[in-house]
């Protein structure tokens, strides 16, 4: 009878352990792939070495891509520095920072020796003797001969930025300022011209007690007058117009200790650029004469407000001043001190100093408007007139003028405004260094 053999027989027992034989022999004989991947080479007793890497030679292209960008970095370290500005892009930042009121240490300077001085040119060196304060020297010379030297220590931020201290010393000269007379009843005809030369010496100081709108400021000059014949060929001199009785004053040698204080409230953004805010002050000047001979008080009040509109797009502006001269007991105001209006922050449309009398009333108006960051256009009108007492300070025989002006400034500084303005008397053409007001 035949034997049946199941599946767990000796048949299949035999088979595969034949399978087996065969993968041995297999493997013995040529090595299974996935065993030559997956097992390491067997240990000779020795370390193995990896053959070194070789650097490619010089002007041969990179290997790699990895090594074509490791080459161009190379390349870019050894030629880094520092960034070089341009002729151009150092011009703008000059006068950026011109504009906007910082100190350079070259700069020009067009402040004349005195008004009606005509176009001016000059230059300073500001020297830093601490993180703000600085010693600024400058010079300027005018096309009417007029000269200006003197050196300036500025100090902007004391008691924790609530004051600041002005100390300046220098010399001046005049050789042609125009006189036309005493009153409002004058013309431009009347015109005589003199001359002044004046060493002196100031220190000004002003501090706000609370950071905010209270101001307090007082100072102090020393300075000499030393009155001369006018040079201009164009007028007679004003010795053949007017004598020492008729002019106190036209032959003054006279030496003065100026003193000042002034109170107010100032709310603007800065005295040299504002778009808002206002000032309100008083101001007390005595002026004593070493001789007592021209010695005298001055009292001013101004006010000024700026009404901004549309955001500050539009500015309306405005300024009203009061000026009035006090003679001392047994003293005169001499002439070339008396209160004054006309010229570049007064009556714009006149002769610089056109009239004057022991009392001025000066009222202005301005439509500013923004043109861009650095520039503004503005339509002014002035009025103003003078008078022997201060009750004639009326609203009736008022002077004025017109114009249109155009302000280069920064944030808290003008450094450059051109005006034209026309009166009774003509069109002025106004350049000059400082904000009207």
């Amino acid at each position: 009878m035949p034997v049946r053999r199941g599946l767990d027989g000796g048949g299949f027992v035999h088979s595969l352990g034949l399978l087996r034989l065969l993968l041995v022999a297999a493997s013995a004989a040529g090595g299974s792939p996935l065993a030559a991947a997956q097992t390491p080479p067997a240990s000779s007793g020795e370390p193995q070495q990896t053959p070194p890497r070789t650097a490619p030679q010089a002007g041969a292209p990179p290997a790699t891509r990895q090594a074509s960008i490791e080459q161009q970095q190379a390349a870019k370290n050894r030629a880094l520095g520092a960034y070089a500005p341009t002729k151009g892009e150092r011009l703008f930042r000059r006068a950026d920072a011109l504009i906007s009121g910082s100190t350079l240490k070259w700069h020009p300077y067009f402040q004349s020796a005195y008004s009606g001085g005509g176009f001016t040119l000059g230059a300073g060196r500001a020297i830093s003797v601490s993180a703000y304060n600085y010693i600024d020297a400058r010079a300027s010379y005018s096309v009417a001969g007029y000269k200006r030297a003197e050196v300036e220590f500025v100090a902007p931020r004391i008691f924790k930025r609530r004051g600041q201290l002005s100390v300046l010393g220098g010399w001046r000269e005049a050789t042609q300022v125009g006189f036309f007379g005493v009153g409002m009843d004058t013309n431009d005809e009347q015109r005589v011209n003199y001359s002044f030369k004046q060493p002196y010496g100031s220190a000004l100081f002003s501090i706000f007690p609370t950071r905010r709108i209270l101001m307090l400021g007082a100072g102090v000059e020393y300075s000499n007058w030393n009155l001369g014949p006018g040079q201009a060929s164009s007028f007679p001199s004003i010795e053949t117009k007017y004598s020492p009785e008729e002019l106190p004053g036209i032959d003054a040698d006279v030496t003065y200790l100026h003193s000042q204080v002034t109170i107010g409230i100032d709310w603007r953004t800065s005295p040299g650029y504002a778009r808002r805010g206002g000032f309100y002050s008083a101001t007390l000047h005595q002026y004593n004469d070493r001789d007592d001979q021209y010695g005298f008080q001055m009292v001013q009040y101004e006010a000024v407000q700026h009404v901004p509109i549309l955001r500050e797009a539009w500015v309306l502006s405005f300024r009203g001043r009061v000026q009035s001269s006090i003679d001392k007991v047994g003293q005169e105001t001499p002439f070339f001190l008396l209160p004054s209006l006309g010229g570049g922050s007064t009556l714009r449309g006149y002769s610089s100093r056109r009239f004057h009398d022991r009392n001025t009333l000066l009222l202005q108006a301005e439509w500013r408007t923004m043109i861009n960051r650095y520039l503004d256009l503005a339509f002014f009108y002035d009025t103003g007139k003078v008078a022997p007492t201060r009750s004639q300070l009326d609203l009736h025989g008022l002077q004025d003028d017109f114009g249109i002006g155009f302000r280069f400034h920064g944030p808290f500084s003008t450094p450059l405004r051109v005006e034209l303005a026309k009166s009774r008397e003509g069109l002025i053409f106004v350049f000059t260094t400082s904000a009207v007001f």
